[in-house]
């Protein structure tokens, strides 16, 4: 096991798990891998995002299984993207020499395709760049969560592992020992020397095949021009182009290509705080996190990303298909489907010990008037930057808004899910506002068929109840719900929705009460549990996505000196690839699902916001 490199955080007190930044992310659009820097793959579900997993041991060190590939002596390890691609490179420094791994997972330039016909892989290519570096590698996937019996048998060169409800096949181009259940190899490689491992998945219709250092070449060429292509198309030159081109990337690699979908984060039950019960599954579309991804993306000139996810909702969703709670259900399978019950593995130890690790997700059940707001803004930004929604998209619309005019004063569980009841809150009624104002933009603009009168009245009154009964006199501040006084984040979001002038004097009040109460070093929580209960046990970390909405919020209250050195401070909690969690600790530990599309689309947006302040 390579020694710990000299960036990474502390981890003598759970010395079996790398903390969650020590990771970087590959994919093929179907699913990913999470890769520590020690060089092990510690989570990978396969055939897609919320497929059970196949290797979990971020979740259980010795029950969760892993595909260990690293040097075989005392190491220091860094890790690096391939320029502009999701490439990972691993380089292990040792006494002998210099050796590195590579790793991806196949994607064509044939529209995001998975290379080989649909073919899923997972290739590692370990290579000694000077002097001459022993290796050790070991596969042992613990299928179905850790809960499923395996076997492993060599088949003509190929080892194949099978569970009841999957198999994967391993091909290397060195020797392997398995003991029907594992495998292991050790070897040296002297300088310009290699070594293949690629994983498939094995079944009927695709027999296994050996990937030998030709075709292993083939594919990281294919992979690497794939990204690059893809990120051509990115219109950023700003100040931060590095950062915001990382996000961009990490956001397509949480897209689903067969559907259009976009997860909120590929992993579950990384915990908001170590040893809490703060621990979701969040390998799913939530209606926010998508549509405000897809408005990062548009930013940035991604117009496919935005099509597909249309396409998605058009083809999965159409309102009517929600539960009591609404016509749209917070969120949805990467399929579109609505039924995502949720359970908790007690086999698990969860990461570092913090239980229970969750699947499924019960939030699915939860009113959140909130993402009626984020979808219809996306919309109305996709038929204003990309091209015209169709007159199906806008029947779709109109329903929402009608359904919006009729429920948008009902209490909810609120954008941050809370299981502690529902409450007014504000930016519920906010985000209801933006559904009805940009559905009237969208049909003045394009001169659609509306009931502009009611939408107008429903709209106003709205503005009125938020102005009214949102606003603390007590607190100087507009507040979390309403006849409260609690401050809650998500209220950073009314100059950004254009629902208030960002210089206003009740907003400027809002925003030095908001530093004041939750903001500590330029990172901002959500809201303090001990005033506000959630239903949960324990304490959380701050928010990186309110983080970066502070940004904004001083950019456009005119304190731009003040925003750049937030967002600075705030790039430097990012991990060594450039990516971040939901959540940062007390001492700066990234905490949370990783990586976050919560964060990075909102990291994107704020640097594209300080860049035009800043000229």
């Amino acid at each position: 096991m390579s020694q710990t490199p000299p960036f990474a955080a502390d981890t003598s007190a759970s010395p079996r798990y790398l903390p969650i930044a020590e990771h970087g992310l590959i994919g093929d659009l179907r699913t990913v891998a999470l890769v520590g820097s020690n060089g092990t793959i510690d989570w990978y579900c396969s055939p897609s995002f919320d497929s059970p997993s196949v290797f979990a041991a971020v979740l259980d060190a010795e029950r969760g299984g892993c595909f260990e590939l690293a040097a075989a002596v005392p190491a220091r390890t860094k890790q690096f993207y391939f320029p502009d691609t999701n490439v990972l490179i691993t380089r292990f420094f040792t006494e002998e020499g210099v050796g590195e791994v590579q790793d991806f997972m196949p994607v064509s330039a044939d529209a995001g395709e998975p290379c080989g016909t649909g073919r899923h892989r997972l290739i590692r290519r370990v290579v000694c760049v000077r002097g001459r570096v022993p290796f050790r590698a070991l596969i042992a996937p613990r299928f179905d969560y850790g809960a499923a019996q395996h076997t492993v048998r060599d088949t003509d060169g190929t080892l194949l592992f099978e569970s009841p409800d999957l198999a994967l096949a391993l091909t290397a181009t060195v020797a392997m020992e398995c003991d029907g259940r594992d495998a292991c190899a050790e070897f040296k490689l002297g300088e310009g020397e290699t070594a293949v491992f690629a994983l498939d998945q094995a079944d009927s219709a695709l027999a296994p095949r050996g990937c030998a250092h030709a075709e292993a070449e083939h594919e990281f060429n294919a992979t690497v021009t794939y990204w690059r292509r893809w990120l051509q198309q990115s219109r950023y030159r700003g100040r931060w182009r590095e950062m915001v081109h990382r996000s961009a990337l990490t956001l397509k690699l949480l897209t689903y290509a067969p559907t259009g979908a976009i997860v909120a984060a590929p992993t579950t039950s990384l915990p908001e705080q170590l040893g809490g019960e703060r621990n979701w599954d969040y390998r799913y579309v939530w209606v926010r996190d998508a549509a405000f991804a897809v408005y990062a993306l548009l930013r940035l000139g991604f117009s496919g990303e935005a099509e597909a996810f249309m396409r998605f909702l058009t083809t999965h969703i159409s309102p009517g298909d929600g539960a009591a709670s609404g016509p749209l259900q917070i969120m949805y399978g990467i399929d579109g489907r609505t039924d995502l019950p949720e359970r908790e593995l007690p086999h698990l130890e969860g990461h570092q010990g913090s239980a229970p690790v969750r699947v499924g997700n019960a939030a699915a059940d939860q009113l959140q008037l909130d993402i009626y707001g984020a979808l219809i803004d996306s919309v109305y930004l996709f038929d204003k930057w990309a091209q015209p929604i169709s007159s199906a998209q806008w029947d779709d619309v109109t329903q929402l808004v009608e359904w919006v005019c009729e429920h948008w004063d009902q209490p909810d569980e609120g954008v941050w899910e809370t299981r502690g009841g529902r409450k007014n809150f504000l930016y519920s009624r906010l985000m209801c506002w933006v559904a009805v104002e940009r559905a009237i933009r969208l049909a003045n603009r394009r001169g659609l068929p509306a009931e502009l009168l009611r939408w107008r009245q429903t709209r106003d009154a709205i503005y009125r109840r938020i102005m009214d009964r949102g606003w603390s006199e007590h607190r100087h501040a507009f507040v979390q719900h309403e006849d409260g006084d609690v401050l809650d984040a998500s209220v950073l979001m009314m100059p950004l929705a254009k629902f208030i002038a960002p210089t206003d004097p009740k907003w400027l009040s809002t925003l030095d009460a908001l530093t004041e109460d939750l903001v500590s070093d330029s990172l901002v929580y959500r809201y303090d549990p001990l005033v506000s209960p959630d239903g949960l046990r324990g304490d959380e970390g701050t928010f990186s996505i309110c983080s970066f909405w502070y940004v904004e919020a001083l950019v456009r209250a005119g304190r731009v000196d003040e925003a750049r050195l937030a967002f600075e401070k705030m790039l430097t909690y990012a991990n060594h690839l450039g990516l971040y969690a939901e959540e940062i600790g007390r001492t700066g530990e990234q905490q949370g699902n990783f990586p976050q599309a919560f964060t990075h689309l909102s990291l994107i947006s704020a640097a594209f916001n300080l860049d035009r302040a800043l000229g």
